[in-house]
């Protein structure tokens, strides 16, 4: 529980300084947030779209666009699944999301 504390803590200390992520990205990193607890931390964390988005409460569309961004700026690490069966995969414990308040990159290993 204390490993989630302090990722949440993290994670709302350099969004507030983050133009480039919205009430959308936050969504969205907040249900893989769960599925990694869910999973107790293990990585990597096996993903189906479709639960994600009930989840996040986001369209197909946001979400294709928040999870490629959370991904480009370092917040999640995703592989994408292009087979109907198997789920994407993400990698929620190497973050480098942004810049901690003393613009030091932030890096959790799980």
């Amino acid at each position: 529980m204390e490993k989630a504390r302090d990722r949440l803590a993290a994670l709302y200390a350099v969004i507030k300084n983050d133009n480039k992520i919205g009430a959308p990205h936050l969504s969205l990193y907040l249900a893989l947030f769960q599925l990694w607890c869910m999973n107790d931390f293990g990585e990597p964390v096996s993903i189906d779209r479709k639960e994600v988005l009930e989840l996040a409460k986001i369209s197909r569309s946001t979400y294709q666009r928040c999870i490629n961004d959370l991904h480009d700026q370092g917040y999640i690490k995703y592989i994408p699944s292009y087979h109907p069966i198997l789920g994407s995969i993400v990698y929620m414990s190497e973050w480098t999301g942004g810049n901690s308040p003393n613009n030091a990159p932030i890096r959790l290993h799980g």
